[in-house]
């Protein structure tokens, strides 16, 4: 699988990290919407622990950007992009949260019960299946596969597409980084990585998001010393693709880019 993509002109300052854990590709999408105005680098994250991402993150920018560099994390990319900034590897300009999962163990239930509410009758069983599935094989693709297209419909308001740009699906990524980022949530230790974190953090967030955004604004404005939130209505977990609250977005992501 590719390491990276590159799209648009050099210097190659913009960062887009995808989601998942174990969706590499995803961000090809946005990366085209972008590359016109800015030169955009998507890396493909393949390592199955936090700090192995970081570095394998910190490689590729340094072999083939130009810094300081504006992040750009949407859902776990966004946790990712988070740690880095904490880190202080490299110079940064900017970190973008979008669609950012909550940094507190208290807001999951919400999330759990927001998405259970969402699925048809149908739905559920199918989750429910798909889930006792994944952890008999943690490994099998099309199952990891069918039950993302599942939650991206149930975290979307009204999308222009559903249509997945994901290169290759990595379910044990998934499984093996989720377990790691669950404990340090749950211990506050990622929480107070924001302490450290010196570049200004911005937040992008729809409010159909299944993700509550109260566990994103609430936390990161006591802990970022330099943070702002934007709230999109009629918007889901993946904004540029929503019919309603992309335009939106896409301006205020532009104007935090070059800001």
């Amino acid at each position: 699988m590719l390491e990276f993509r590159k799209y648009g002109p050099a210097p190659y300052s913009v960062v887009l990290l995808h989601g998942g854990p174990g969706a590499p590709g995803m961000m090809k999408s946005l990366a085209e919407i972008l590359s016109p105005d800015f030169g955009i680098i998507e890396p493909m994250q393949s390592e199955k622990t936090i700090m192995r991402q970081v570095e394998e993150l910190k490689t590729i920018l340094n072999r083939e950007g130009d810094p300081p560099f504006v992040i750009i994390g949407h859902s776990w990319g966004a946790w990712l992009g988070y740690i880095f900034a904490a880190k202080e590897l490299l110079e940064l300009k900017k970190l973008i949260l979008v669609g950012s999962g909550p940094f507190q163990e208290k807001y999951i239930e919400k999330m759990v019960k927001t998405r259970a509410e969402r699925l048809t009758e149908k739905e559920a069983e199918a989750v429910e299946e798909l889930k006792d599935l994944l952890q008999k094989n943690p490994g099998n693709k099309e199952v990891f596969a069918r039950f993302g297209e599942i939650m991206s419909k149930v975290d979307s308001y009204d999308p222009i597409t559903l249509e997945s740009s994901i290169l290759e699906f990595q379910p044990e990524v998934f499984a093996s980084i989720m377990g790691e980022i669950n404990k340090l949530r749950r211990s506050g230790m990622l929480l107070n990585l924001g302490r450290k974190i010196n570049c200004p953090v911005t937040a992008i967030h729809g409010e159909y998001d299944p993700h509550p955004y109260q566990g994103v604004k609430e936390p990161l404005t006591d802990v970022v010393a330099d943070f702002s939130f934007f709230l999109l209505e009629n918007c889901g977990h993946t904004p540029w693709k929503e019919k309603k609250a992309g335009e939106q977005f896409l301006q205020i992501l532009f104007k935090q880019i070059k800001k």
